[in-house]
């Protein structure tokens, strides 16, 4: 499963650094490509000849050596995964800041592949909280965590902290890879963000829908092997690498879009928070503040998820989102049934921590065939990995 697969490895400041000598011969043994980053701190632990020997590869740990520099870019671009093994405490908290002052973070914050970490520390140290705040962060950013074990410590110690060993690492390596392989060939099309509705060339009228749960949809989806067609509005999000992104404004372009690259699709998963109406005119030149009053007509917008319902093969799944404030469960299943959908993914903005902007989401999934499914407030990350679950597991039923 890990034959020929590029892995790029970070090592930080911890006793348990000496551990990754053996994550690298298992690496290579399983025919990987191996390259290691280290921390200036890691090298108090494991020296850099032992893991470049290990690895067949120029071990870096400076940006810069006055003569040549280490393209932390090109670095994050070119492997399939980077695994930071072990992940000291100090190494977490400048991940859940964005702070940048060595190369292993450069290329971490640079980085388009998928990233895990197995983080290494005392048990006092893993249970603070604000560890515990770091951890939960990081894995906001879209991060995948290797538990730690409970085991004796370099204190002395016994307890939670150990960093897991390097055949855990491997396994979990091994299954993420066979996990790449479910959707492979699976076409999906996502919409995520809001549209904005042009009432003169400065002003429109939107939403706060920031596209976040939509593009952790399509980054699940895309680490999955699917072959990702991301249609999103206006957003300040970082869009994903590696997959077909289309960017659009209005409801109009984005039914458009849609309509465009439905025919050739598996799933069409409608994250988008659509506008339900727009201007019913634009205006050429800005508004001035001249009347007392501005009275806008509006026009209803096209419906997206009834026409792709419409024009929806056997062969294709549709899956809708409804964001409600009451009536919640009745309004997500008339939607299901009324737009011809197979499943509608139902937000309450009466649950805490669910709805626009923020970085977690608490979600029910209602399906055709009459199937509910709750699951509790959690990263986005985590709940696109619950939705795209559920949907292979309705697919193959």
């Amino acid at each position: 499963m890990l034959k020929n697969k590029k892995i790029l490895l970070g090592v930080t400041g911890s006793i348990a650094a000496y551990k990754t000598a053996t994550i690298i011969r298992l690496l290579i043994k399983a025919g990987a490509e191996v390259k290691v980053i280290m921390t200036p701190s890691a090298t108090d632990f494991i020296s850099a000849l032992t893991l470049s020997t290990l690895s067949k590869n120029e071990v870096l740990s400076k940006i810069s050596d006055n003569s040549t520099w280490a393209n932390h870019v090109e670095l994050g671009r070119w492997a399939d995964i980077m695994i930071i093994a072990p992940l000291s405490c100090n190494t977490l908290s400048k991940m859940a800041i964005g702070a940048c002052d060595n190369l292993l973070l450069a290329v971490y914050l640079s980085a388009t592949c998928p990233i895990v970490v197995a983080p290494a520390m005392d048990e006092d140290m893993w249970m603070h909280p604000s560890t515990k705040k770091n951890i939960v962060t990081i894995e906001a950013y879209g991060n995948k965590i290797i538990s730690v074990n409970r085991g004796e410590l370099a204190s002395g110690l016994f307890g939670e902290g150990r960093m897991a060993e390097p055949e855990e690492i491997m396994m979990w390596l091994s299954d993420y890879f066979l996990k790449n392989m479910q959707l492979l060939k699976k076409k999906v099309m996502i919409t995520a963000g809001p549209t904005h509705e042009a009432l003169d060339p400065v002003r429109f009228v939107g939403n706060a829908s920031s596209g976040k749960m939509g593009i952790a949809l399509a980054l699940d989806l895309h680490n999955r092997g699917a072959e990702v067609t991301l249609i999103i509005g206006p957003t300040s999000e970082k869009l994903p690498v590696g997959l077909k992104v289309l960017k659009v404004i209005s409801a109009e372009q984005m039914y458009n879009a849609c309509i465009d690259n439905f025919e050739n699709i598996d799933w069409a998963i409608m994250n988008a928070a659509v506008a339900d109406y727009t201007p019913a005119t634009s205006e050429t030149q800005k508004i001035k503040k001249n009347e007392e009053e501005l009275v806008i007509r509006f026009i209803k917008t096209k419906d997206i998820l009834r026409k792709l319902g419409e024009l929806k093969r056997d062969d294709q799944l549709l899956i809708g989102f409804a964001l409600e404030t009451n009536n919640e469960k009745e309004n997500a299943l008339g939607k299901l049934q009324s737009k011809n959908a197979d499943m509608i993914v139902l937000n309450s903005l009466n649950d805490e921590g669910a709805g626009f902007g923020g970085d977690t989401n608490k979600i029910t999934i209602f399906t055709k065939k009459g199937e509910e499914y709750h699951y509790d407030t959690n990263s986005k990350t985590a709940i696109a990995a619950d939705i795209i679950n559920t949907i292979i597991k309705y697919s193959n039923e």
